[in-house]
């Protein structure tokens, strides 16, 4: 479902959400059905309630302004239930860089 201009506005409410709590961006890659994204955030913030406030805000926005993605979603839930996070302690930054820049299998699949 993340494509065109979805895809695009998805990216710029989960840059806002961010920008508004202090997280920076460092790597980011939205493919057509999930999102990596490569963080640095405050220890203040809980990656949960992060994660709820993008999923939340980018559900609630991007159905609305998008009629026929509502109507395509309807008694559905936009964003899967679960997702991941971990530290990047044990491995370099390199090494997530890295697995984010070979995650796209297509180029034009992506949007950073």
């Amino acid at each position: 479902m993340l494509t065109d201009d979805v895809r695009l506005r998805v990216r710029d409410i989960c840059r806002q959400v961010c920008r508004e709590n202090a997280v920076d961006i460092l790597r980011g890659v939205l493919s057509s059905d999930h999102v990596h994204m490569f963080l640095s955030v405050p220890p203040k913030l809980a990656i949960s309630d992060l994660v709820r406030k993008m999923n939340g805000r980018s559900s609630h926005k991007v159905q609305r302004e998008f009629p026929a993605l509502r109507r395509r979603c309807w008694g559905r839930r936009f964003w899967g239930r679960g997702y991941f996070s971990t530290t990047n302690g044990a491995i370099s930054e390199d090494i997530v860089l890295q697995y984010l820049e070979n995650h796209i299998a297509d180029p034009t699949d992506a949007s950073r």
